[in-house]
């Protein structure tokens, strides 16, 4: 990566990049190349071992196995990963209490095709992507809604999708497992407050008296 490739993610000067490179390499961090050519950093220069207490291990593996159980499909991929390099990152005279954490979670329960739903409206959330779909309430009664999605709420089981619906021009929650013909609908969506995942928080909490 070039000096300017660098200033420019991490928003400093080049001055500034050829400073610290210089500092880094002066300090044994296996850094090649030179101003003007570009850096790169030779593999097998890794972060020192990460120091998880017995706690925070169970609380990480429990996470992990949580959503493994009931999260999306890439959710379930990203939790598998993550059990491998927290057990990769630690001493070996810890490593045990990976395996051996005695909190577990069913794998039972979520159908496939809601773990698809809840990966498409976290990746619409994250892009601000509007999304359209049919939706059937508690009565079954049937209604095709265009949303801004703001957030996904786990209720243990159940999994609902907050958002902004263009039907009834306010917030609404919808539960994965009663939605269909998920679909983009090709337009974005542009922040505001009054439309805001802060502002129904702050809307729960006023009616509710919970954070």
């Amino acid at each position: 990566m070039t000096a300017a490739m660098l200033a420019e993610r991490l928003e400093v000067s080049e001055r500034t990049i050829y400073r610290d490179i210089a500092d880094l390499q002066s300090t044994g961090v296996p850094i090649d190349g030179e101003a003007g050519i570009g850096y790169i950093m030779r593999s097998g220069f890794d972060l020192p071992p990460l120091m998880f207490t017995r706690e925070e291990i169970v609380a990480l593996v429990t996470g992990a196995r949580m959503v493994r159980a009931w999260g999306g499909s890439a959710m379930m991929e990203a939790a598998e990963e993550a059990l491998v390099k927290i057990e990769t990152v630690l001493p070996e005279k810890e490593r045990d209490r990976v395996g051996g954490t005695k909190i577990f979670v069913p794998e039972m329960g979520l159908a496939d095709q809601t773990r698809n739903v809840i990966d498409r409206c976290e990746a619409a959330i994250e892009a601000r992507h509007i999304l359209s779909f049919d939706y059937h309430d508690q009565e079954g009664s049937a209604t095709t809604r265009t949303v801004q999605p703001l957030g996904l709420w786990f209720w243990g089981k159940t999994w609902t999708l907050v958002a902004w619906c263009e039907l009834r021009d306010d917030f609404r929650m919808f539960r994965l497992d009663r939605i269909e013909q998920l679909a983009e609908t090709g337009q974005a969506y542009t922040h505001t407050p009054e439309r805001s995942l802060a502002e129904i928080l702050r809307q729960i909490e006023a009616k509710y008296g919970i954070q």
